[in-house]
């Protein structure tokens, strides 16, 4: 097993600590296993559907005007504020 040395601010290392006194294991264990935790959860993730890593940026249809693709209105000022050189 590797060492690696890292410095964590206070409040992270008393949460650590108190962790693995209450539970009677060492400080490395904590670590250990918060960061297994953390590489479960991004790996599920990454491996889920397109819509679940793409649903926060997904814009919720009933959010917009029912007549946005048919309505030039909202084309009004496109492209306006836009430099050409």
């Amino acid at each position: 097993m590797k060492t690696l040395t890292v410095k964590l601010p206070d409040h992270l290392f008393f949460e650590i600590t108190g962790q693995a006194r209450a539970r009677n294991i060492s400080k490395s264990d904590v670590v250990r296993e918060r960061l297994t935790q953390q590489a479960r959860h991004l790996k599920r993730q990454h491996h889920g559907s397109l819509w679940s890593r793409m649903e926060d940026v997904v814009i919720d249809s009933r959010a917009l005007p029912r007549d946005l693709s048919a309505n030039k209105k909202y084309l009004k000022d496109y492209g306006k504020t836009r430099s050409h050189r």
